[in-house]
């Protein structure tokens, strides 16, 4: 039998009969609404319930406050900014030319992916090593730096002491502005090394070997990658000497910062490591000071005059870093410059894994040590991963300084610590030796 289905038509459709619709639905109450819950009805807050709250802190503008309230090397450099003319702070801050290297080398710390394992034990991290034969608490030096006391009056010697109480160890420059016997007694139980720049005057390298190995120096650190200056286009745009020249703009400038002028003025004139006073600028001085004339037959001479550790500093190949280790060198330090010499120079984080493999296949126990880019502590990790013994800290330190002092290095490290101890946490791994490049993947772009 076939149905056929009418559609409703409201003309047509007579209504339904009251008798037709069942007495439930007519009964039937309509669903209340939800109760508010008495939480989240409004009301007039009392005194005692913001009480707890109100805990309002006295302002604090003391500059341990202020270092204190630094979460990064970052907020350092900000604080550095302010407080330092721009001339000194131009110099720390700069590389050569169109700063292309500076920048790479601080993008190649970025493009990494952390791979954590986990359910592993990390209530107690350690973050101590051995370099070159003696034991540093942390994984991380102070790598030598010029005219250091031109960013901050205390200079080296903060840079020393810090690093004394953190159990790393320091080195001093030849471009330093503080003599290498000052160092040594301001930081007597440190762990001191001493850069060298070969000079066209052999005699007068010699002189500073002897005085930094009667001073107790263990490691000369001979940097390589200096055969004339870089081109550092803001020294040249600010007029950057030694010391530093007062002009119409740097007077303008002092202006705004009289505490960095007030410390200049009335502390020592800057003294160096290697000459007794300059008045010149930066380049000039560099290439009257520097050997374009360098071979390797320098470094065998070196190595022969030098009793303690012998470490390289500005390897940029993985070619030049076995044959430097071939000629009696302890250690590598893997490093442009901080890109202040040669623009679109290699990037020693990308150089670290190359340089590791190569030192495997010849059965080579030199340290492996690298700078340039490092701004965090996670950067030192990705590094220690990849191969590297050490590392090495320039600007970083630097920015502490600048931003205060002896104290402003100290927040430095503090930051850096922390940093490496919670990388590592997340990682899982509670000591340096379980690093493996199996922790870190180099993105590919």
């Amino acid at each position: 039998m076939t149905h056929t289905i009418q559609p409703n038509n409201p003309e047509t459709t007579p209504a339904p009969d009251a008798t037709d619709i069942p007495a439930s639905a007519i009964s039937a109450p309509r669903p209340a609404a939800s109760a508010v819950p008495a939480a989240l009805k409004r009301r007039i807050p009392k005194y005692s319930d913001l009480a707890p709250l109100m805990q309002f802190k006295k302002p604090e503008f003391s500059k341990e406050a202020r270092l204190r309230r630094a979460s990064t090397i970052w907020d350092l450099r900000d604080m550095a900014k302010r407080r330092t003319p721009q001339a000194p702070f131009d110099y720390t801050d700069g590389a050569a030319e169109g700063e292309i290297t500076l920048r790479r080398a601080r993008e190649a710390f970025l493009d990494i992916e952390f791979r954590p394992g986990i359910l592993r034990n990390v209530s107690s991290i350690d973050l101590s090593t051995d370099i070159l034969g003696k034991p540093s608490r942390l994984p991380v030096g102070i790598a030598p730096t010029g005219f250091t006391r031109m960013m901050q009056s205390e200079g080296e010697y903060a840079g020393s002491q810090a690093a004394e109480a953190a159990g790393i160890p320091y080195t001093l420059s030849t471009m330093g502005t503080a003599s290498i016997e000052d160092v040594a007694a301001a930081a007597p139980n440190g762990r001191n090394w001493f850069q060298l720049y070969l000079w066209t005057d052999r005699d007068r390298s010699l002189e500073l070997i002897e005085r930094a190995a009667k001073a107790g120096n263990d490691t000369l650190m001979v940097t390589v990658d200096t055969a004339v200056a870089g081109a550092r286009l803001r020294d040249v745009r600010n007029g950057m000497t030694i010391p530093p020249a007062l002009t119409i703009k740097t007077v303008l400038d002092a202006s705004y910062r009289p505490a960095w002028w007030f410390n200049f003025l009335t502390h020592e004139p800057l003294t160096f490591a290697s000459l007794s006073r300059y008045t010149g600028t930066v380049a000039d001085l560099i290439n009257s000071m520097f050997d374009p004339t360098l071979t390797f037959e320098d470094l065998d001479w070196l190595r022969e005059t030098w009793k303690g550790k012998l470490v390289v500093k500005g390897i940029q190949t993985v070619e030049d870093a076995r044959k430097v280790v071939d000629h009696g060198a302890d250690g590598v330090v893997l490093s442009n410059h901080g890109g202040r010499q040669l623009d679109r120079a290699p990037i020693p984080f990308h150089l670290l894994p190359g340089v590791k493999e190569a030192f495997t296949k010849d059965n080579s126990d030199a340290a492996i040590m690298l700078d340039t880019g490092i701004m965090g502590g996670a950067d030192i990790i990705a590094a220690l991963a990849l191969g590297a013994d050490f590392t090495l800290i320039g600007r970083a330190y630097l920015y502490g300084l600048m931003a205060g002092g002896r104290a402003g290095v100290d927040r430095t490290l503090q930051i850096l610590e922390k940093d490496m101890a919670r990388t590592m946490a997340l990682l899982g791994v509670s000591k340096i030796s379980e690093l493996t490049p199996d922790h870190v993947r180099l993105l590919t772009k």
